[in-house]
């Protein structure tokens, strides 16, 4: 998909849609009253025709408007003072669809002067477009939408608009990405697929480079943590590494580590059947790590960022985990391994400490970690814990600017005890209460030398039901995070 701005008068603009928002007061909004002015009052006989033409995703398809465009849509926002970007994303996105089942692939939106809002209409946009047929033998005929171009009103404001349009789409196409690495079967994205997906992203990159270790590199390095989940599997672990370099020599980089379970049976704890297809998608964590560094490439975005990803299977074998085991992690603290299910932990503890090694500003670590998550906070918001207070306070901003929200959890000292073993340092289950806090006390005992912040993502990474797939989630919460610290918003 194409995005871009421009500065037309709204009646000369030769497009095959146009989209109109309309608010719900007298005046509807100033391109749809210049636009009922230049069409002779057809705006207004038709919103008397629609009465409720201004309600939140109402969208009307209007054919016989006496201007430039074939046609035009009318798409109702509701109450301007009440609107926001989620509101604004998901009217225009009712009104994309409309304006693509009419035979419409190209679209343009009269914005006004406001550019607020156009970085998530073009990521509300792209998600219109997203189809995942790769394993399907027929694919799909609906066409998809190749142009989107924002109309300004005012001249002065195609710079910025352009920005923002060019931010949505590097943020989307890092969501399209991660949606279809999540979605894809756990016998096709297997670690070695991963490794081999990060290697082609970074392939004649200037900026990018990917280091993949392999199962003798992480046992040299002591990952026996990391290394014991993958005992139970024929695929072999992999460590994956990704090195953007966009800032200056001597800057720090963000790091960003993701589980990359990619299927997840359970081990000799094996999960119920019903659902279990779902596990797939336990390297979602992964997934966004991908989608931030490919947007963070796209955008030649002007700061560091270390992608860290611990990528293995879980399974029951001869050879697997057994509760009760105990293994020792690079850091030499010693695990007692109670349920072979909670293996996240397991993978991500090595590769917390292997990240050390970059002397990263700060951490963010993102997996779908645990059940708990979603009975906690459903599939709103992701959990997020930390152990310093500023770094939290820009996640969660990040969060509620793009959409892609956080809830902040406690990590108190308290809750450490819960994780007390006889025979080792430390259990990898903490019992069952509290169960994602105390899944991040662990990962807290091996970030004790950078900030870190934690990301459960088990309750927003992927939906359920007649709508299953995984949601490029949190790749936008990221990315805003990331734009931010790159001073570029």
């Amino acid at each position: 998909m194409q995005v871009s701005a421009t500065f037309l008068a709204l009646d000369t603009l030769k497009t095959q849609c146009l989209i109109i928002p309309a608010f719900s007061s007298s005046s509807k909004g100033d391109a749809f009253k210049h636009i009922d002015q230049k069409s002779k009052g057809a705006l207004s006989k038709a919103a008397k025709k629609i009465k409720n033409i201004a309600e939140p995703n109402t969208c009307s398809l209007l054919t016989d408007i006496n201007i430039s465009a074939q046609r035009v849509l009318v798409v109702g926002l509701g109450k301007a003072s009440d609107l926001n970007a989620k509101k604004y994303a998901a009217g225009i996105a009712n009104a994309i669809k409309a304006a693509k089942a009419a035979g419409a692939t190209e679209v343009s939106i009269a914005c006004g002067e406001d550019v607020s809002f156009i970085k998530e209409a073009v990521i509300s946009a792209s998600e219109t477009n997203y189809v995942f047929d790769d394993c399907k033998s027929t694919k799909s005929l609906a066409k998809p939408l190749a142009k989107l171009r924002f109309v300004m009103s005012e001249r002065k404001n195609v710079k910025a608009a352009t920005k923002a349009a060019d931010q949505g789409l590097a943020i989307a196409n890092g969501m399209t990405l991660a949606k279809t690495l999540g979605n894809l079967p756990g016998n096709i994205c297997t670690p070695t697929y991963l490794a081999d997906a990060a290697s082609d992203l970074a392939r004649g990159k200037r900026k990018l480079k990917t280091t993949i270790l392999n199962e003798a590199q992480m046992k040299k390095l002591g990952m026996g943590s990391l290394l014991s989940v993958s005992r139970g599997s024929r695929q072999p672990a992999k460590l994956i590494v990704m090195e953007y370099k966009g800032g200056k020599a001597s800057q720090k980089p963000i790091a960003l580590v993701g589980k990359g379970l990619t299927f997840d049976a359970g081990g000799i704890s094996i999960k119920p059947g019903a659902g279990m297809d779902e596990m797939k998608y336990d390297m979602c964590g992964a997934a966004s790590v991908f989608g931030a560094m490919q947007a963070c490439v796209e955008l030649e975005l002007p700061i560091n960022v270390v992608g860290v990803i611990p990528s293995s299977e879980n399974l029951p074998d001869g050879d697997a985990n057994k509760p009760g085991d105990i293994v020792t992690s690079m850091s030499g603290q010693t695990i007692e391994i109670l349920n072979t299910d909670a293996e996240g932990r397991l993978i991500l503890c090595d590769a917390l400490t292997y990240t050390e090694r970059f002397e990263p500003a700060a951490v963010i670590d993102i997996a779908t970690l645990t059940g708990a998550c979603i009975v906690a906070l459903g599939d709103q918001a992701s959990g997020l814990m930390a152990n310093d207070d500023k770094l939290a306070d820009e996640l969660l901003e990040a969060g509620q600017s793009s959409g892609d929200r956080a809830w902040r959890l406690p990590i108190w000292d308290e809750y450490q005890s819960q994780l007390d073993s006889n025979f080792a340092d430390m259990a990898n289950i903490g019992g069952p209460k509290a169960g994602s806090i105390t899944a991040a006390c662990f990962l807290a005992r091996y970030t004790k030398k950078f900030k870190w912040a934690h990301l459960d993502i088990a309750g927003t990474a992927w939906k359920q039901g007649a709508a299953k797939g995984a949601t490029g989630r949190p790749v936008p919460l990221l990315m805003e995070f990331l734009m931010k610290r790159a001073r570029v918003i």
